[in-house]
């Protein structure tokens, strides 16, 4: 009896327990075989036409800007005057050293008659040597100050002639920089001047770009205004140092075969081609950040167990990213639902160029 009891429990016990479950079926992913195909780095920049010779020019000396001759887009030729400032202090300034000249030379000769006066004195020794010593040094210090006082005057003139602001060349005015009733001091920039034969463009490339950049280096020019002209360029100058404010690099780009199609001052587009190297094309969303890193999923092809890998990214793409190291040909990276990955999970590769697996995607 006892033993059917048992027998009994031991069954109901039995339906009772729950089965195992079985391990769930490893999780599909799209995965994309690593290939290497050459790549050719190519930036694109836009910056301004400019002139290969322009300068600013401005008075040498300070004052009141009384008069423009010229406005931006004129033609001037050398030795044409621009602008001018008042004239009356540098007038007053020239009539006050022409004065200390003149009062420098009766001076001078005063010491002269002084002078010629002791040593006749001196001839009958009616005076001591120390009379005429006083003389002489009253002679010297007379020339002195007449020497003085003629470059004092020399120099008044001159500025009295810097009121007139002239071209130092044949150009077209790029720039105007100043306007009559306004107070300028020496050397402020009024008129920029530029020499229309040579032309160039001017850009700025970032620090992580000017390591590529040689002297001499092809370039193409695409003129905003003509998008359908293409001219040759080639690199004429890189700036040593960085601009302080923005951290870029000032890049010209020289442009021989420039005509009236790229003008002073119209914007265009600037591409330069980098060197030639392998890379792997992968798309963006296999690409994450681990640590701070860059990094992608990788299948291990026994496993079938995924783990993250650093790389380095050569360039980014709309839709790709340029792998340059990290990966090898032949690889398998997954390329879709990388944030739900964990190290050493299990999963099930699906090609992604295979149609099935364009079947999951959707």
């Amino acid at each position: 009896m006892k033993r059917g009891l048992l027998l009994l429990l031991a069954v109901g016990l039995g339906a009772c327990a729950k089965p195992e479950e079985a391990p769930p079926p490893p999780r599909p992913v799209l995965v994309q075989t690593v290939q290497s195909s050459p790549t050719t780095a190519v930036n694109a920049y836009n910056g301004d036409v400019r002139a290969r010779h322009e300068a600013d020019l401005g008075f040498r000396i300070g004052g009141k800007l009384i008069e423009r001759r010229v406005d931006v887009g004129a033609n001037v030729r050398r030795g044409q005057v621009l602008a001018r400032l008042d004239p009356q202090d540098a007038a007053l300034s020239a009539r006050a050293a022409a004065a200390q000249r003149a009062a420098a030379e009766t001076d001078l000769a005063l010491a002269q008659a002084e002078y010629d006066r002791a040593l006749s004195l001196k001839a009958k020794n009616f005076i001591s040597d120390s009379v005429l010593d006083v003389r002489r040094s009253a002679l010297e210090a007379a020339t002195s100050r007449l020497q003085q006082a003629r470059a004092q005057s020399d120099l008044a003139t001159n500025q009295s002639g810097y009121t007139t602001l002239t071209a130092d060349r044949d150009g077209v005015v790029t720039a105007i920089l100043a306007e009559p009733g306004q107070v300028v001091a020496a050397g402020q920039p009024v008129a920029r001047i530029a020499q229309p034969g040579a032309r160039e463009v001017l850009i700025h490339v970032p620090e992580s770009r000017i390591a590529g950049l040689r002297v001499g280096g092809a370039a193409q020019v695409r003129p905003w205004a003509a998008a359908e002209r293409v001219y040759p360029g080639e690199v004429r100058e890189v700036a040593p140092a960085a601009d302080v404010a923005t951290r870029t690099y000032a890049v010209r780009i020289a442009v021989p075969g420039a005509d009236e199609a790229l003008p002073l001052g119209a914007t265009a587009s600037v591409v330069i081609s980098g060197a030639v190297s392998e890379v792997m094309r992968l798309p963006l969303p296999a690409v994450t950040q681990q640590d701070g890193r860059s990094a992608v999923w990788v299948v291990n092809t026994t496993s079938g167990r995924v783990e993250p890998r650093p790389v380095e990214v050569a360039a980014w793409r709309e839709e790709s990213a340029l792998v340059a190291s990290g990966v090898a040909p032949g690889e398998r990276v997954v390329v879709a639902g990388v944030h739900k990955l964990t190290p050493g999970e299990v999963v099930r590769p699906v090609d992604a160029a295979a149609p099935i697996a364009l079947d999951i995607a959707r």
